[in-house]
Parts: C-alpha cells; structure tokens; sequence
C-alpha cells in the first residue's frame, strides 16, 4: 500500500514511518524541505509550510501534489499547528484555523479529486474537553473544546466529516490525549528533564487519573487504521489502558531511570490558586485534573489492544536517552 504521510519528520510522525516500513508500506512523506532526518526509502515531496498551504491558490498546491497523491491509497495527515506565542486570543483562534482547519480540509478535498481511498486524521482528544469528571470521554461525548486548538481541531473534524467527497473517499478521525515516547515534547519534555536531574518537585499530592497514550501504541494504531474495513468513516478516542496520576507518572518516569523521584505534597488548592493568580489556570488543569479516555470502541470494532505499557515505553525512552548520551561523549 503507497501511504503519504504529513508531519512526517514529527515526533509522531517519525514513528508512523518506522512502523509503516516495518509492516512494508511504501511511504511518500510531504516536507517542509528535503531532510535526511527520514529514511532513504521513503520518497520525499516538498509543500513547504501548512500556513502556506491555507492562503496559497489552490492550483499551486495541486501541482505540487497531483503526481504523489494520483499513486496513493492512503494519506495520514499529521501536519498541524500546535503552539502560538500570542496574547491575542482572537488572531491566535484565527491563526489554528488556518492551518488546523482550512488547510486540511483543502487537503483532504484534493486527496478525494486524485482518488486516495482513506484519509486518516489526527485530531486531540481536547475536541471532547479539556477534563473528565465522572466517567471517561468516549466518542459518543458532546464535543466540548476549550482552547484554541483544541477548536481549531473540531472545525476541521466537522468539515471533514460533514463534505460528501466526490471519489466515496472514506475518513477515519483519532482522538489522542498527551502522546508520550522518545524525543517527546512540551510539557512532559520538561517533566522528563527536571525528573532525571533529582529535583524535587511539588506534587506528591497530586492523585488525579490522565489518560495518555505511548507513541508506539498510537503509530500502531494509526497503521491498524489503514485498512481497517470497520474504521471507514468512524471516530476514534484511543488511549493506553491505564490511566496514572502526576504523583504516579513522575515515580514511573523515575523508575525507568533508574533513579527514585523527589516529590514534595504541596497541597493541590495552594498550587491551584498560586497558577490561577499567575494567569496559569489551563497549564493547572493539565497538571491536576482528572482527564480519562475510554478506548473501547477501538478495541471492540477493530480488535485493537496496545502494543506496549507505560512501563515499558517508559524504559525504551531511558535506554534510548542513556545511548545518545554515550555516543555524544
């Protein structure tokens, strides 16, 4: 199966690769600029940057692609943008749209014009909300997002999934909360880093319950979604089968490294109200709340059960780290 790929040289996108070639797909990895970060088999077309994309004349793109997209069955599109450093919260809502949004619905419909059979999207599992209460989220929840990004993700969910595509094309929707594995970015990066240096760290009274989900879980699962009759126009939230608290994930985190962690039991109501008074209130919730995902439909309609446990993905991530520290010396 030709499979074409966006985001390919991303922290999950590398990984969808490996697993595509492992499983001898034939990969065309759409890139900013010509790399040698991917492997020598995957064919490489250059698009440059999505923002690009989104005001660009839609020929001009379709030049770039008709040749690649003609000879592929599947397009996985990972590409997105997930951080802008603005205070403006209009123009930031603006500026996901753009990319989020406009440019991969504009994506999908040339996809569908050159007869690509699947378009796989990876959405975020904040299109559901941005914390649980109760029960876990499923995809029978009321889409409830409340960030930029996260809204910016369901625009495009919507127009993908309400667009009669000329060519039957089917879509597949995934739903993943923090994906964590080697390389992995952003905030768990720097939980990552501040466990491995010993320093004590304020939340050994944090027992809330996260889903998240390893980078080799959701590669597989993405390949799973290829093929899959049953995943043909369907949504999906997908997560490890464990969920962990903060406290939980940083002795895991710690563990794998050999190391013990170093938390102190802050108080959860003083931390809360010491981020709400620094104008922190949504980094709080990703530190304290409860956000939990039911994956059962992924594992009822297509047989899906992960491949790896935190543990284990945890350890892979230390011996990995523990290696290029040594070739660096």
């Amino acid at each position: 199966m030709k499979v074409f790929v966006t985001g390919a040289t991303g922290f999950v996108g590398k990984a969808l690769i490996d697993s595509l070639l492992a499983d001898q797909h034939n990969v065309i990895a759409a890139v900013r600029k010509l790399t040698k970060q991917l492997p020598t088999s995957v064919t490489q077309v250059v698009i440059g940057d999505l923002s690009e994309f989104a005001e660009a004349d839609d020929n001009e793109f379709e030049t770039k692609l008709a040749t690649f997209l003609s000879v592929s069955d599947v397009l996985v599109h990972l590409a997105g943008r997930a951080h802008i450093t603005s205070d403006d919260p209009i123009n930031d809502q603006s500026l996901f749209d753009a990319v989020n949004a406009s440019a991969t619905f504009k994506l999908a419909k040339l996809a569908s014009k050159y007869n690509v059979k699947r378009f796989l999207f990876l959405s975020s599992i904040g299109v559901n909300g941005n914390q649980t209460s109760q029960t876990p989220f499923t995809e029978q929840d009321t889409p409830n997002p409340q960030e930029p990004y996260a809204v910016s993700k369901w625009r495009s969910e919507q127009l993908i999934t309400n667009h009669q595509f000329s060519n039957q094309m089917e879509w597949v929707i995934i739903r993943p909360p923090l994906v964590y594995g080697p390389d992995a970015p952003g905030n768990f990066a720097s939980l990552l880093k501040w466990t491995k240096r010993g320093v004590p760290l304020p939340f050994g009274a944090v027992h809330n319950k996260r889903s998240m989900i390893a980078l080799d879980n959701l590669a597989d699962f993405i390949t799973l979604c290829l093929d899959a009759p049953a995943a043909g126009n369907q949504t999906f939230v997908i997560a490890d089968d464990e969920s962990v608290s903060m406290s939980e994930l940083l002795k895991k985190v710690a563990a794998a490294q050999g190391m013990s962690a170093k938390l102190i039991p802050v108080p959860v109501g003083l931390m809360k109200n010491t981020a709400k008074l620094l104008g922190k209130s949504a980094l709080a919730i990703r530190l304290f709340a409860d956000l939990q995902v039911d994956n059962r439909k992924a594992r009822h309609l297509l047989g899906w059960k992960p491949v790896t446990t935190m543990d284990q993905q945890l350890k892979k991530m230390a011996k990995l780290d523990k290696n290029k520290r040594f070739n660096r010396k």
